[in-house]
């Protein structure tokens, strides 16, 4: 395959401009390939399935044991190369809705088609099993997808910022190194110059750039994000990303300052220092993890009534917690749920069972609840979190306050 010839950008253009341009030129030119169209995507291209067999060839992916690809159409010649070479393979939840990754496993004595099957999108859904904060990643080369990459390294995505804040988790939780080589798979079209003052703290740079007609090798000396940067994260982010909120929770338990972006724009509103506030949160949060289980109603699990007044059906809606630490303390559990802003009207303590059982006022704050504590890790352990089986009616209520 010969090159297309270069992308022409405009002077000055910005990354908006940079992947209109890309994804307008791969449309007009006939590059494009399903899914159609290729705008707000990562693009599909024509001989995708090409630049994803040069990987092969390279010495970190024959080393590699675990491999970390992204989900998008254009990587999905990598996914097969790394199952049939038998290697870990983990795949990103797609917005990271329900946590960070997807290990794909194949069942036994898996056919070439099936592996095949197991590289889509379908297959990704069937045959993967999640993995949390507690499981022990460690990847040895991430693939990411692109819309547009400079040979300098300089990669653009298509603006949501979901492979920034995945390899940013991976980096807080220990999963990548410093030197974890990260690829790319682009069309040469989207080979271009990208001004390096389009480039922020959080993006995320690649050292290869693997093409239908060539193998970049970018030596790019700008450092990779070396963790979540929590001043550029919303409060809006970390209610639609449940394992985010695991990280925040367990950065903030840390000392670490966790401050999000609205809340820097409220400190600097209010004209309060921000180390004020954070030594404040801080002390909070010593506070309350040094109470004891009898104060259950006075502050981490104060709810809108301490006493089961329901509405006219008499019914309250109870969450289910399970495989909770022996390490774990309630006052720990109660913290953590002020934290989420998911305070229950109750909270029956089973410490001796691993498991807590939460009362709220009906089923769509119930469900929020679970929603939001979600990929939660307490003390190692990631907590499984539903809705109770059996529903208790209003004269059941009990509360169980033993540590």
């Amino acid at each position: 395959l010969l090159p297309p010839p270069p992308l022409c950008l405009p002077t000055g253009a910005s990354k908006r401009d940079i992947r209109q341009k890309v994804w307008d030129y791969l449309e007009a030119s006939g590059l494009a390939d399903v899914p159609r169209p290729v705008h707000g995507r990562i693009p599909n291209f024509k001989g995708s399935h090409q630049a994803c067999c040069s990987i092969r060839e390279l010495d970190m992916f024959i080393r590699a044991r675990e491999i970390k690809v992204d989900p998008d159409k254009p990587l999905e010649g990598v996914r097969l190369a790394a199952l049939q070479a038998k290697k870990t393979l983990l795949v990103p939840v797609p917005r990271l809705r329900s946590g960070l990754f997807n290990r794909i496993v194949p069942p036994l004595g898996a056919t070439k088609e099936i592996l095949r099957i197991c590289a889509t999108s379908q297959g990704i859904k069937e045959y993967s099993v999640p993995v949390g904060l507690e499981g022990k990643a460690q990847v040895d080369l991430v693939v990411v997808g692109s819309v547009a990459v400079s040979e300098k390294g300089w990669r653009i995505g298509k603006g949501e910022g979901y492979a920034d804040m995945e390899y940013a988790m991976m980096v807080s939780m220990g999963a990548v190194q410093e030197d974890t080589p990260v690829v790319t798979i682009v069309h040469d079209c989207q080979v271009v110059d990208i001004a390096e003052e389009l480039l922020d703290d959080h993006d995320l740079t690649v050292d290869y750039i693997l093409t239908p007609t060539r193998t970049i090798k970018t030596d790019c000396k700008r450092p990779k994000p070396r963790g979540i940067i929590w001043h550029k994260v919303t409060s809006e982010m970390l209610g639609k990303i449940p394992i985010l909120r695991s990280l925040h929770y367990k950065e903030k338990l840390a000392g670490k300052d966790v401050t999000l972006q609205d809340a820097h724009s409220d400190l600097a509103n209010t004209k309060k220092p921000a180390a004020l506030n954070q030594r404040a949160t801080a002390e909070n949060i010593r506070q309350q993890a040094a109470m004891g289980s009898a104060e259950i109603g006075k502050h981490c699990v104060e709810g809108d009534s301490l006493s089961p007044r329901l509405d006219g059906s008499g019914r309250i809606t109870t969450v289910y917690l399970g495989n909770i630490s022996p390490s774990v303390r309630v006052s720990e559990l109660k913290c953590a749920l002020r934290e989420f802003h998911v305070t229950p009207l109750r909270l029956n303590w089973q410490g001796a069972q691993h498991r807590a059982f939460l009362d709220y006022k009906d089923k769509p704050t119930a469900e929020s609840a679970v929603s939001s504590l979600k990929g939660l890790s307490l003390g190692g352990y990631p907590l499984r979190v539903e809705l109770a089986k059996n529903q208790r009616s209003k004269g059941q209520v009990e509360i169980n306050s033993q540590k």
